[in-house]
């Protein structure tokens, strides 16, 4: 009897591991300009609203979240109130830790990363420097990762366009499509950030287009595409102003075509009147 039982016990199992491999399963995927940690912020300085930003992404249970502005001490609170999660990433000033990071954060029980590394938009991708008439130095990050549960295999990158320099956020656009033409092959790719750019601009344009005829690297925004309604507001910079009701994101996770989106939402949490950061959070559910 017990022989049986223990017999039964392994064909269940089997059952379970074939089954979690056969069907898809959906990945949480948030994108968050956190604010870096500014005095000049006075009442929504980083340790007044810390403790808010890291509950919001652990009760929207997102299972990787690329993150835009964060200091490299941002980043460590971050780490260590939410122990689930591993990060990469590297300072955009010197390639270290000196500047704000566009890191990436994933769950360790969920994701191996088999690859991450970092490049500079700008004509000099592998140093650390200014691109074309950007304002600040900026970086795109990115990890190709494996699914525990399922085996599969998939790219992220993550970036944050510069706020001024309107040459350096087209040359920056074309730049991340190019390393996602060389990097990715025919895997899943997903971009998070930042971009400083709305809908109708020409970096979101470029984004969304092939880079040329013989291009498969066509990605679509997640909240045109979504198969559910796209939940919250329409705009995602607030300036901190929980009264704000901007009209067009600037923030977005763009998927490449052939990923389905199960759903998309800007996320407006607030905190007895406060925000946890002057952008909102966007979040995707996704499978492929």
């Amino acid at each position: 009897m017990k022989k049986n039982i223990k017999v039964f016990g392994c064909i269940l199992l089997l059952v379970l591991v074939l089954a979690s491999s056969a069907f898809p399963q959906s990945i949480r995927v948030m994108t968050f300009n956190v604010r870096l940690d500014i005095p000049s912020d006075e009442a929504n300085v980083w340790n007044n609203r810390k403790a808010n930003l890291v509950s919001m992404i652990s009760f929207h249970k997102a299972d990787i979240i690329g993150l835009q502005e964060a200091q490299k001490h941002q980043i460590n609170y971050i780490e260590q109130s939410l122990p689930e999660y591993a990060w990469f990433g590297v300072g955009r000033d010197d390639g270290k830790e000196e500047g704000e990071f566009a890191a990436i954060f994933y769950r360790k029980d969920r994701f191996d990363t088999l690859d991450t590394s970092t490049f500079w938009c700008s004509e000099t991708p592998e140093h650390p420097g200014l691109g074309w008439d950007a304002a600040y130095q900026r970086v795109t990050t990115f990890g190709k990762f494996k699914d525990k549960q399922t085996g599969k295999i998939f790219f992220l990158f993550n970036t944050h366009l510069d706020n001024e320099g309107r040459k350096a956020r087209q040359e920056s656009a074309k730049l991340i499509k190019k390393k996602m033409q060389t990097l990715c092959g025919n895997y899943p790719v997903i971009l998070t950030g930042d971009f400083n750019s709305t809908p109708n601009s020409v970096p979101y344009q470029i984004i969304v287009s092939a880079l040329d005829t013989n291009s498969s690297m066509k990605l679509c925004d997640t909240r045109t595409i979504t198969k559910s309604k796209p939940h919250g507001p329409s705009g995602t910079f607030t300036g901190f102003d929980i009264l704000a009701n901007p009209s067009s994101p600037i923030d977005f996770i763009f998927v490449k075509k052939g990923i389905t989106v199960l759903s998309h939402g800007t996320l407006s949490d607030s905190f007895d009147g406060f925000l946890p950061s002057d952008h909102y959070p966007v979040l995707a559910e996704i499978i492929f």
